[in-house]
């Protein structure tokens, strides 16, 4: 490669709230960028082809394999990862919660991004049916649960949602 192409590029954007400002190479991929530059390790990387969804972070609201995307394309942009989604160590977040309570993970490397898939199709469905659970997490592996657990989870941790929300205009 020459030169030219491995010269850094300025990249700003917001990972969980908090805006990062960094000089990348323009190769440097998402997880990368999101493990080794900000430290933020709850980002797994499996397969590196996008196969799995280990890596499955959020970017604008919608689900993403961060080992697809460059870091350059975040530019702008906002980045939601695991470490984002709970408010404090004492305050999981429902779908965590549904996952601890149901028995949806194992070993958990698959369970950063099987949440972060899970919130976007709660985001965009809030009361999905079985079906549309395990469609919405198709693009996940996990080796250990068998899903069954899984889909538990994530139908409780909607319902939980649904049910505490506030109103629209309501603020909590």
């Amino acid at each position: 490669m020459n030169e030219a192409a491995m010269k850094a590029i300025r990249v700003t954007t917001s990972v969980n709230g908090t805006s990062y400002t960094r000089a990348v190479e323009p190769r440097l991929l998402l997880s990368d960028f999101l493990r080794n530059e900000l430290g933020l390790t709850g980002t797994h990387v499996g397969c590196e082809h996008g196969k799995c969804g280990a890596c499955t972070v959020l970017v604008g609201g919608r689900a993403v394999r961060a080992c697809l995307m460059f870091a350059v394309q975040a530019e702008g942009k906002s980045v939601e990862t695991i470490e984002g989604l709970a408010a404090g160590a004492d305050a999981l977040h429902p779908i965590q919660r549904a996952f601890i309570d149901c028995h949806g993970l194992q070993c958990g490397f698959c369970t950063p991004g099987m949440i972060n898939s899970t919130r976007a199709l709660l985001a965009a469905n809030p009361a999905p049916t079985d079906q549309e659970i395990r469609a919405g997490l198709a693009g996940n592996i996990c080796r250990c649960t068998g899903y069954v657990n899984i889909v538990k989870a994530v139908r409780q941790a909607a319902n939980e949602m649904r049910t505490t929300a506030a109103p629209e205009g309501v603020s909590k």
